[in-house]
């Protein structure tokens, strides 16, 4: 009879990490979309964000479990001369702390994310062949799918990319995108449209001034 206590099995480790991946997906799936040139598959997963305090609760179920598992005492073995099974690498403290912190680094993602993404570049100033003074213009866009701060910076990074834009600020919290440009060089529709293309969408009543 083994003398150890039993150990957490490899589908209680996949459960946790697969619950932790899916709670945090709606998030990193912005970052890889920037990183990767993916464009609309930003808001693919952003479905799961309702169910992401449901598969946070899962996720610390699951390898609350585990760890209950693999520390609870071992029972006393009848045969005093029985051999300790020994334990393999997938079953050792040392991995199950592993897939802890890597639970952990996942779910956290959210408030941490939008300090992975890269440095956006603004577009170059266009130059006027008439030399005509710009046109600046203000407008506030509402935008409907973002989920996160990682899903503002993506939009930031899309919209800073059309000649002519000269700033613009995105709130996750109120869901809103402003945006300066110079209305000689660029169009809302094309502020729109790069609000568009990352997967997000333009809500009805955009502002301006």
């Amino acid at each position: 009879m083994s003398n150890i206590p039993a150990q957490p099995s490899k589908s209680l480790f996949g459960a946790g990490l697969l619950a932790a991946l899916a709670a945090s997906l709606c998030c990193v799936t912005p970052l890889l979309a920037v990183l990767g040139g993916l464009g609309g598959a930003a808001s693919s997963f952003a479905w799961l964000e309702p169910y992401r305090p449901y598969l946070v609760a899962l996720t610390v179920a699951v390898l609350g479990f585990a760890w209950y598992r693999h520390l609870r005492p071992a029972p006393v073995a009848a045969d005093c001369c029985a051999v300790p099974t020994k334990r393999s690498v997938m079953q050792s403290t040392g991995f199950l702390a592993s897939v802890t912190v890597l639970a952990t680094l996942l779910l956290a993602f959210p408030y941490y994310g939008a300090k992975l993404y890269p440095t956006a570049k603004p577009s170059a100033p266009v130059s006027s062949t008439t030399g005509a003074a710009p046109v600046w213009q203000t407008r506030t866009y509402r935008i409907g799918g973002m989920t996160c701060e990682a899903c503002a910076r993506h939009v930031e990074s899309a919209v800073q990319q059309v000649p002519g834009v000269q700033s613009i600020a995105v709130s996750y919290d109120q869901a809103t995108a402003q945006v300066r440009f110079d209305a000689a060089h660029a169009q809302s529709a094309q502020v729109e449209s790069a609000i568009n293309s990352t997967g997000y969408h333009v809500l009805p009543s955009t502002t301006a001034r």
